[in-house]
C-alpha cells in the first residue's frame, strides 16, 4: 500500500508550514477571488445598466459572487460524475465561509474608502477600491482557507478530505 501521499501531511508534532495546505490554500482563495470578481464585477454591470441604487447594487454583485464562487467547484464535481446532491453538498462545505469572507472584507474595504461607492462605474477611484478590497480580502481569506484545510474543512473536501 502506498502511503507516499502521508508524507505531507501537517501533524501536530512537525514544525512549519504544511506545504500541501499552504499550496492548497493558495489556490482555494484564488478560486474563490476569481469567482466574487466575476460575480461582482457582473452585478454592478447589470446593476448600473439596470439603475440599481447602491444597496440593491451590492446585494447583487454578492450574490452573483456566491454563483460564481459556487460554480468553480460545483461544475467539475458534476463533470467528474458526481451526483448533484453530493457535488452540492460538498461545494457549499468547500466554499462557503471562503466567500462569506472574501465578500465581507472586499465589500467593507470599498465602503470605508470615502467617496468610493458614490463615484460610479466610470471612475477609477471606484475601480481602484474594489481592486484594493480583493486584494485585502486575499490576504484575509487566505489564513482562514489554511486553517480550514488542515482540519480537513473548506477546500480540502473537493479535494478527498486532506491536504
Amino acid at each position: 500500500m502506498n502511503h507516499a501521499h502521508h508524507e505531507s501531511a501537517p501533524d501536530a508534532t512537525r514544525r512549519g508550514p504544511a506545504p500541501d495546505a499552504t499550496r492548497l490554500a493558495i489556490a482555494a482563495t484564488r478560486h474563490c477571488l476569481t469567482g466574487c470578481a466575476i460575480g461582482e464585477v457582473l452585478g454592478l454591470l447589470i446593476s448600473g445598466a439596470l439603475g440599481f441604487a447602491m444597496e440593491p447594487a451590492m446585494l447583487t454583485g454578492i450574490g452573483l459572487a456566491f454563483v460564481f464562487g459556487y460554480s468553480f467547484t460545483f461544475v467539475p464535481l458534476l463533470r467528474s460524475g458526481m451526483a448533484v446532491a453530493e457535488a452540492l453538498r460538498i461545494t457549499l462545505a468547500a466554499d462557503t465561509i471562503s466567500i462569506v469572507v472574501m465578500e465581507a472584507v472586499d465589500n467593507l474595504v470599498v465602503l470605508v474608502v470615502p467617496g468610493a461607492m458614490e463615484a460610479g462605474l466610470d471612475s477609477v477611484l471606484f475601480w481602484a477600491s474594489l481592486a484594493i478590497g480583493f486584494a485585502v480580502a486575499f490576504a484575509a481569506t487566505f489564513p482562514v482557507n489554511r486553517w480550514l484545510i488542515l482540519r480537513g474543512r473548506g477546500h480540502a473536501i473537493a479535494h478527498g478530505g486532506h491536504a
